[in-house]
């Protein structure tokens, strides 16, 4: 009798064949014995913040994306600046990463200082923590291995070129991602990430106010969703955490709504609205506005393989026993 295989477990065996050597480590009971108390701890420290601060699950996503897409999902974004080099976090593109994401990491990890000490790594702690947040919001329930190790370097220089900004061409994203084995398809589930948290107006106010001498405003916007941005932002030059929801129609929730407003011309970045424009890009947006189910489940493949991006284990790297620096940098 020939035993079946569901198509999610062909799938994590289908990727657990494509990744290197040392990312064949991880396992999804890593912490088992060593720190049995793991889940556990995260769970309730997430949904702590999350009762508190809703906005803090997009942040931490994000954050997450931003520490993968520089050198892998090895904690470097954590770590703050010290006397012998400037690190990633000083990046002017990760300046606007939200306090909170930092906070709910920093307390999950003393929470597991104090259980577990010197067994788990910042990585793993960011990579369920963002799992977690992301299921909180509706989103899809995913698979996170375990047993990364925190990265010993954190370069500022390593950030340009690696993280889309506002106004990166739909071209040079494609490019970006496929020179880190990412598919056209993964990139256009992972920025369904958009679906939650917010963009501050100096991010896309170019398209509200000077977009060209002859159109001050972005034409792909639709009329009133503009004038109501025009309206919110008005004042973003002296004030600048002014800020827009990227999904204002269900802004908390993770869904496909990202999508539908996109076609509706409620992109809120250039970059958002890119996806709808390209033709690598526009049958994927056309796809998920439709089918809330595919997006969810490509999301949820396009992440597990986001989480898998770059990670250390053995000696190339270490369990910090503090999140935002080095062991050498602590006593």
């Amino acid at each position: 009798m020939v035993a079946m295989v569901s198509p999610s477990s062909l799938f994590l065996i289908l990727l657990f064949l494509s990744i290197p050597f040392s990312e064949c480590n991880l396992t999804t009971d890593y912490y088992k014995n060593s720190c049995p108390q793991l889940e556990n701890i995260i769970r309730e420290t997430v949904t702590s913040k999350y009762i508190s601060v809703p906005a803090a699950a997009a942040g931490t996503l994000r954050l997450f994306f931003h520490d993968c897409m520089v050198g892998g999902c090895d904690a470097s974004v954590l770590i703050s600046s010290n006397p012998f080099t400037k690190a990633e976090r000083d990046a002017d593109i990760n300046l606007a990463l939200p306090g909170d994401a930092f906070d709910v990491i920093v307390r999950a990890k003393t929470a597991l200082e104090l259980s577990c000490p010197g067994i788990v790594s910042c990585a793993d702690i960011l990579a369920l923590a963002t799992r977690n947040f992301v299921s909180m919001a509706g989103g899809p329930v995913y698979t996170v291995m375990l047993g990364r190790k925190d990265s010993l370097e954190s370069n500022i220089s390593s950030v340009e070129g690696n993280i889309p900004r506002a106004n990166t061409t739909m071209d040079e994203i494609i490019r970006m991602f496929e020179s880190k084995n990412f598919t056209v398809g993964e990139m256009v589930a992972l920025s369904g990430a958009h679906t939650i948290g917010f963009s501050h107006c100096k991010e896309f106010a170019y398209r509200l106010f000077g977009y060209s001498r002859s159109t001050p405003t972005d034409p792909s916007y639709h009329p009133k969703f503009s004038a109501a941005l025009k309206t919110l932002c008005a004042n973003y030059k002296n004030d600048s955490d002014m800020a827009a929801f990227n999904d204002p129609m269900t802004p908390s929730k993770f869904d496909n709504m990202y999508y539908q407003n996109l076609k509706r011309g409620m992109g809120l970045l250039e970059s958002d609205n890119g996806l709808l424009r390209h033709p690598r890009t526009n049958h994927f947006v056309d796809l998920y506005a439709f089918n809330q189910t595919a997006f969810s489940n490509d999301f949820a493949r396009a992440i597990e393989k986001l989480s898998l991006s770059g990670i250390k284990t053995g000696n190339q790297g270490e369990v910090r026993r503090k999140c935002d620096a080095f062991n050498t940098f602590q006593t």
